[in-house]
């Protein structure tokens, strides 16, 4: 093997190992037992992601790359807003139904509580985070809605109203607690939150001084 592919090989061992470590015990999860189920040493996790808030950081991105890209294919580039919304709604409850749904909301519970118990990981997390969810936020600027084209700032606005809105109907449909949430509800649900008040830009909203 090239040293390239023994870098990538070694990379995704690692990952491969602080999935299963990282779910199974959360923020108590130790670094050298990641590096042992990965057959390596700590020195590599350094080396390949500087830190243990490294490689958890690139975990989250591995873990949601393929998330985003399956949501660019389901969303054509033609759609309307509202369409592209009603597109976007039903991939995310489709994916309440996937074998692997309920690994993937214990470990959005388990990243939630290791940021919780360390403030500079969860700094880490929430710019990973954000840096996947700035593909939605191109993804819905400049399509059109009520005559107008969406800004940046309007899609970033829905986007993360969306998310919000997603992340709670997906945990109580995996967890049971949203038995009557179907596809079309989950679509209908999103189309009202994408309403002209949601993409309102509060700056430009003020009215103008009196004289």
């Amino acid at each position: 093997m090239t040293r390239a592919e023994t870098k990538e090989r070694n990379r995704r061992a690692l990952l491969d190992a602080a999935f299963h470590v990282v779910s199974r015990d959360g923020h108590r999860a130790r670094l050298d037992e990641i590096a042992e189920q990965a057959g390596l040493t700590t020195g590599a996790v350094y080396s390949l992601f500087g830190s243990k808030g490294g490689l958890v950081a690139a975990l989250v991105t591995e873990y949601l790359r393929p998330h985003y890209d399956e949501i660019e294919l389901a969303i054509p580039a033609e759609m309307e807003l509202l369409e592209a919304v009603d597109a976007f709604a039903r991939y995310y409850r489709r994916s309440c139904d996937a074998p692997t749904a309920t690994s993937a909301l214990s470990l959005q519970i388990t990243l939630l509580d290791m940021a919780l118990h360390d403030p500079e990981l969860g700094s880490q997390l929430a710019a990973s985070v954000r840096t996947q969810e700035s593909h939605l936020v191109a993804l819905f600027t400049g399509r059109s809605h009520d005559g107008n084209v969406v800004t940046s700032h309007q899609a970033q606005r829905l986007v993360t109203a969306l998310r919000a809105l997603f992340v709670g109907l997906t945990q109580g449909v995996i967890l049971g607690l949203a038995p009557g949430a179907d596809e079309q509800y989950f679509a209908d649900t999103a189309r009202a939150l994408s309403s002209t008040a949601t993409l309102i830009d509060p700056a430009a909203s003020v009215p103008p001084r009196s004289a």
